[in-house]
């Protein structure tokens, strides 16, 4: 063979090989990041499932949990939260006849206060189906919360809420407060048939309603679920993936 045309040869044989390298670098680094992160979902499912067991109650929907704990770990690690210790789910899936309103320690990962909890009189009957965050809908918000301070006023005490999403930043200007009623209660059930709705108030039963409040007021972390599509395809906190797993009371 030529020598020119070996050395020529040679030449295209290792800008071939450079070029094919170069342009695989980002499928590599791409390969690492999927590793890196099937690794973090992986150490957080296992947090999760941890987590699930110990609360000891079944009548928590996992998936409820799940999204609340990644939602809790976002405010947390954004330094959002004032009261780490509490966070509330409230899984608007379930009948209103049900108690649906779950207050979590999560310092001692255990299940404080488990209620009947209201939704709006426009967002169904006695299940949740249409949510909105417009004044005046009569409708529940989905999404996550971050609790306020207590007042006086028209419920008398009650607390108010900052809606974090799209889905529910109105809550505020729509007066959307936790607030005990009348309304939520076994007795209501019993001689309507279903629970008392809300004018979009995760309203409360009275029972233990002071203690609930003093606990979760003053910017702890709260969450309404539902399996809704167009929330759980659009919200930042649905699929946030922690780059550590905490110690919550550290």
């Amino acid at each position: 063979m030529d020598y020119k045309l070996y050395l020529l040869t040679m030449k295209k044989s290792i800008l071939t090989f450079l070029f094919t390298l170069i342009s695989m670098l980002p499928l590599l680094a791409g390969n690492g990041i999927i590793e890196e992160a099937s690794s973090k979902e992986q150490a957080f499912k296992a947090f999760t499932d941890c987590f699930y067991e110990n609360l000891n109650e079944e009548s928590l929907n996992y998936a409820a949990l799940e999204i609340g704990l990644r939602g809790y770990l976002k405010l947390k690690f954004a330094n959002r939260l004032e009261n780490e210790q509490y966070l509330t789910v409230i899984d608007f899936s379930s009948s209103a006849n049900e108690e649906r309103f779950y207050l979590i320690d999560m310092f001692n990962q255990k299940i404080v206060y488990k209620s009947l909890v209201a939704h709006g009189a426009k967002t169904g009957e006695e299940f949740a189906e249409d949510f909105s965050n417009l004044e005046s809908s009569h409708k529940s918000s989905l999404g996550f919360y971050l609790t306020g301070e207590t007042y006086n006023g028209r419920h008398d005490f009650s607390l108010k809420l900052d809606g974090l999403e799209s889905f529910n930043d109105n809550a505020r200007a729509r007066g959307i407060v936790i607030h005990a009623a009348e309304y939520v209660s076994e007795e209501f059930i019993e001689n309507n048939g279903r629970l008392g709705r809300s004018y979009g108030c995760p309203s409360l039963p009275f029972e233990n309603y002071f203690d609930i409040i003093s606990k979760i007021k003053n910017k702890s972390c709260l969450f309404i679920y539902h399996p809704d599509k167009q929330y759980n395809s659009k919200s930042k906190y649905v699929n946030f993936l922690p780059h550590k797993i905490p110690s919550l009371n550290e």
